[in-house]
C-alpha cells in the first residue's frame, strides 16, 4: 500500500535517527545517556536501532535533553464551531 503520509515505522526510525544524532552532538555515549536518563542501556540501544521505546522511556531521554517541552505540541484540543458558538451566547 502507497501513501504519502508517513507510517508509524517510518516515523519512530525518524525519531531514533534524530535522538542518536543529537547524542552523539552533546558527545554523549549511550551507556552514559542511559545512565543519566534511567533507561535502560538495551531499551537505548533498540531505540536507536529500532524505533522501539516505551513512551515512559522516551519521555524521561526526552527530560534528558531538556527537550520534554516539544510533547505539548501533540494530541492538541481543538476548539470546535459549537465551542466558539458558546462564547457569544447568553
Amino acid at each position: 500500500m502507497y501513501s504519502l503520509k508517513p507510517t508509524p515505522f517510518e516515523v519512530s526510525k525518524g525519531l531514533a535517527h534524530r535522538h542518536r544524532t543529537i547524542r552523539k552532538q552533546l558527545k554523549l555515549s549511550q551507556k552514559e545517556m542511559a545512565e543519566r536518563s534511567g533507561v535502560s542501556f538495551g531499551s537505548l540501544k533498540r531505540f536507536e536501532s529500532t524505533g522501539k521505546i516505551s513512551l515512559e522511556s522516551l519521555l524521561k531521554l526526552m527530560h534528558l535533553l531538556d527537550r520534554l517541552n516539544e510533547f505539548d505540541q501533540l494530541l492538541i484540543i481543538k476548539e470546535t464551531p459549537k465551542d466558539i458558538e458558546k462564547l457569544f451566547t447568553i
